[in-house]
């Protein structure tokens, strides 16, 4: 699609393979955290690493002033006079939302660098998906009616279920009551399982919702009672911190 694409508008097209490194850098790495307990984002990943990362280190950054991404986000640069911006960070790139608020992917964007953000440049970010369609299709794009892309990439056609089995295995383990400690059944491992789902459990009499994991006896806690008020926290963990504009985590 992509060569269809330049071939209509008379553009060179190079492909970069970075097979290897999506590989090792992402999927790698989302393998290692399903076996933890834990939930990646593959989507994140391959941007800060992959898109933005490999690609980076691939090309000769000296011979390019920008790199212009079909993603929905802007950057807003600093001004020429280093004022200081509305973060009070001088000379710093800040990523802000897009026009499209529906499809806004900031979020998958928020793990770039400062050093990743200030060549990068999102020629959509003004615009609305609807907006984009209809400038496609008065250039007669051949992907003016394409699909809009979902799931994980890197799987194609495999089911996610499918592609933990294959890379983590399955180990059976208990579906216990969270309020009553009672055993309902078993599931294939805590690893399948994130907080908060509620497809995939095979529990009648629901609907039920993951509430915890034990993954040192491989028990997954399950309840009716996801949305009452009693199952809210006061305390939660947060690692991993990705400031994209200076500054470090403010504690109490």
């Amino acid at each position: 699609m992509a060569q269809a694409v330049c071939d209509e508008i008379s553009v060179p097209l190079r492909i970069v393979h970075l097979t290897d490194a999506y590989w090792q850098r992402v999927v790698s790495h989302c393998v290692a955290e399903i076996r933890n307990g834990r939930t990646p984002n593959p989507d994140m990943l391959c941007n800060s690493r992959i898109k933005f990362g490999a690609f980076y280190d691939h090309i000769d950054l000296s011979h390019f002033d920008r790199v212009a991404s079909g993603h929905y986000a802007r950057v807003i640069r600093p001004l020429a006079d280093h004022s200081q911006d509305i973060q009070g960070t001088s000379s710093a790139v800040q990523l802000v939302l897009s026009a499209d608020e529906v499809k806004d992917q900031t979020y998958f964007l928020s793990h770039l660098s400062q050093q990743q953000l200030f060549r990068v440049m999102f020629p959509l970010g003004s615009l609305t998906k609807s907006e984009v369609r209809q400038l496609a299709a008065s250039f007669n794009l051949p992907n003016q009616s394409r699909k809009d892309s979902q799931g994980i990439c890197f799987l194609g056609k495999v089911k996610f279920p499918e592609f933990v089995a294959r890379h983590v295995g399955e180990q059976e383990g208990l579906l216990v009551e969270a309020e009553s400690g009672v055993a309902l059944g078993t599931h294939r491992g805590f690893w399948f399982f994130t907080i908060g789902q509620r497809q995939g459990i095979k529990l009648s009499g629901g609907p039920w919702y993951v509430v915890a994991k034990d993954t040192a006896t491989n028990t997954v806690f399950v309840s009716r009672n996801y949305h009452s008020p009693n199952k809210s926290r006061r305390q939660f963990w947060v690692g991993g911190f990705s400031w994209t504009v200076g500054g470090s985590a403010i504690r109490p």
